[in-house]
């Protein structure tokens, strides 16, 4: 790349072309000159350094449109009525592929379903083999159990609402991983700011963690009252480890009894 001259290089040039004036000659030619090495790759050092510039230039550009954008859309879901809102985080989660969940063999996303208005929320970890086939949360055997506790508790399944962390089945039932619980549950985030519920339920460990941001164990983070996001949180088993373990039923059973005398519904003495 061309060099600025200095003052004496500029007089010295300046002597040199009069000098060459006085002996008749008035017409140069510049003769290309191949760059050194060293010459080259400063060249190609100083366009990777522009090439570099131009595109962190375009990509802030970039990050300033889908902040925009998603400015906006927030600014919708905040203002619209539950069922809409609803609506619009369902859309704007689309056919997500954010996550390896979406090519590990899942026929489709398991949103959510229930009241969107309701006062109770219960939140699993994720769907299923059923739930994958049928696109709700909590439809198999643990579906049925859960139905069982919420009529238990004096509730339809059509009075709360239910949704799990990850939106996709796991392949197997495994356990969703740390980086699909964080990729997919800002979703489950916008539907609890959405709904408003006054308590909310974490059905089992992940779900426990995932929403308190704790890494803790069941026997500590049950029996106690969480503040979470405006609203309370209480932890209890998830029903697929009630069917494992049976005897911790009454447990269970413990916990909805604290969160039904925290709606006001009136507790039986006994299930059934």
């Amino acid at each position: 790349m061309p060099r600025a001259l200095t003052p004496e290089k500029n007089r010295a040039l300046r002597d040199r072309l009069n000098y060459y004036r006085d002996l008749g000659i008035y017409d140069f030619y510049r003769r290309e000159v191949e760059p050194t090495p060293e010459q080259m790759a400063r060249i190609e050092e100083d366009l990777a350094l522009d090439m570099a510039r131009r595109n962190a230039e375009r990509d802030e550009i970039n990050e300033q449109f889908a902040n925009q954008a998603a400015e906006t859309a927030f600014a919708a879901e905040r203002n619209a009525d539950p069922v809409s809102a609803l609506r619009l985080i369902r859309e704007d989660l689309g056919d997500c592929t954010r996550c390896r969940l979406h090519a590990q063999g899942r026929k489709q996303i398991v949103f959510g379903v229930g009241n969107p208005e309701a006062d109770l929320m219960f939140v699993g970890e994720g769907p299923g083999a059923d739930e994958d086939e049928q696109g709700e949360p909590f439809v198999g055997r643990a579906g049925q159990l859960l139905n069982k506790m919420i009529e238990a508790m004096g509730l339809r399944r059509d009075q709360v609402y239910i949704a799990n962390v990850v939106k996709c089945r796991p392949p197997g039932n495994r356990t969703p991983e740390r980086d699909e619980c964080d990729t997919c549950s800002p979703f489950l985030f916008r539907q609890i700011d959405t709904i408003k519920p006054r308590a909310i339920v974490a059905l089992g460990a992940v779900a426990a963690k995932t929403l308190l941001g704790l890494n803790d164990t069941m026997a500590n983070m049950r029996g106690r009252w969480f503040d979470y996001r405006g609203t309370k949180l209480r932890v209890t088993y998830h029903p697929a480890y009630l069917l494992r373990d049976p005897r911790q039923k009454g447990e269970a059973w413990k916990d909805l009894q604290e969160v039904m005398k925290y709606l006001g519904l009136e507790v039986p003495k006994k299930i059934g």
